[in-house]
């Protein structure tokens, strides 16, 4: 298993080049085509940061169940001088045959098998591509039973190898390119798939076999949604306690409570400049979005024998925050404003 690994920008091209040649089964002239499918608020800036990096002799197909954002993305790139070609396909299945790499962002875990139901059956060509050197990449933030099951689906016909690689740093970090990927795959798919997932990220961790990125993701994800509760309620608790919110979230950065949403995603406003609750609490993490992970986390826990005292409960306080429009739609740190805090 791999630790954090960060490969420089001439290193991801040698590697790109090396996976593509390994990747062909056709001749030689032939050029390297690219699947992406979710055009999301996620996968639209990762697919964007993908084709800027792939060489112009490249193409890459695009596919989202929203047409208009399919336009939106031909269309943004049809100006560029420079990055791969851009096809913009009706399904999915268009999408990924004859790709060498499909990746895929999407919501929940029916549409990951949905999707891959449509491109497996009836089997992929292999007229450009052996189907088991084909590679599916699995951005989605999904539980990793589901996760498990799309792979052996995959595996199972002989159609091709999938990884999950879901990832950190939110719709700043897809934009910007310094998402963190956390990377479930045997190891010897590990330098075929790094360099790729580097095009659209900084990092990338090998968390271990094919479902262990989810699991790494979730355990994350679960402890952050824990700790933005108790943040919210520390902060709540001692501004009605009379301390100023500033001195307060200063103690609580330099102390024991010190953790990301206190240093990073303040709930306050004016204690950390930037953050969500500077702007009414638009943008950043959505709070549905922290539901769901978390949702993810207690089915997978259950799964696998873990307990969790807290979860149920925390699930319970996301819920109830999403049913008010004051905080439908924000950012998760707006669950201060759930619990009353003074803004």
């Amino acid at each position: 298993m791999r630790s954090n690994v960060r490969i420089s920008a001439p290193a991801v091209r040698a590697a790109l080049r090396s996976v593509q040649r390994r990747s062909f089964t056709a001749s030689a002239s032939r050029q390297a085509q690219w699947g992406f499918i979710g055009l999301g608020q996620m996968g639209y800036n990762m697919a964007r940061n993908l084709q800027a990096k792939l060489p112009s002799s490249d193409t890459m197909k695009v596919y989202d169940i929203n047409p208009a954002m399919v336009e939106r993305f031909a269309n943004d790139t049809k100006a560029l001088t420079s990055g791969a070609a851009v096809e913009a396909v009706a399904n999915v299945r268009d999408a990924a045959e004859d790709s060498e790499t499909t990746i895929t962002v999407l919501p929940e875990p029916s549409h990951v098998k949905n999707v891959f139901g449509h491109i497996l059956k009836p089997p992929l060509s292999e007229s450009h591509v052996s189907n088991p050197d084909r590679l599916f990449i699995d951005c989605s933030t999904i539980d990793p039973a589901s996760s498990r099951e799309v792979a052996n689906a995959v595996h199972s016909t002989e159609q091709g190898r999938f990884v999950d690689a879901p990832m950190s740093g939110g719709v700043v970090g897809a934009t910007a390119g310094t998402l963190t990927f956390m990377l479930g795959a045997p190891d010897s798919l590990v330098s075929r798939v790094e360099p790729i997932l580097l095009m659209m990220g900084k990092k990338v961790l090998h968390c271990g076999a094919q479902g262990a990125g989810l699991s790494g993701k979730l355990a994350n994800n679960y402890l952050l949604a824990i700790n933005n509760i108790a943040t919210a309620e520390a902060m709540n608790l001692g501004m009605k306690w009379g301390l100023d919110p500033m001195v307060l979230g200063n103690l609580i950065n330099i102390s024991t409570g010190k953790c990301w949403p206190s240093s990073v995603n303040n709930p306050v406003k004016g204690v950390v400049d930037g953050s969500p609750a500077s702007r009414d609490f638009q943008g950043g993490f959505g709070l549905s979005l922290m539901k769901k992970d978390l949702g993810l986390a207690i089915i997978a826990a259950a799964e696998a024998g873990a307990k969790l005292e807290l979860g149920d409960r925390a699930k319970e306080v996301y819920e109830a925050a999403e049913q008010r429009e004051d905080c439908k739609g924000r950012d998760f740190s707006v669950v201060y404003r759930y619990l009353g805090g003074a803004e």
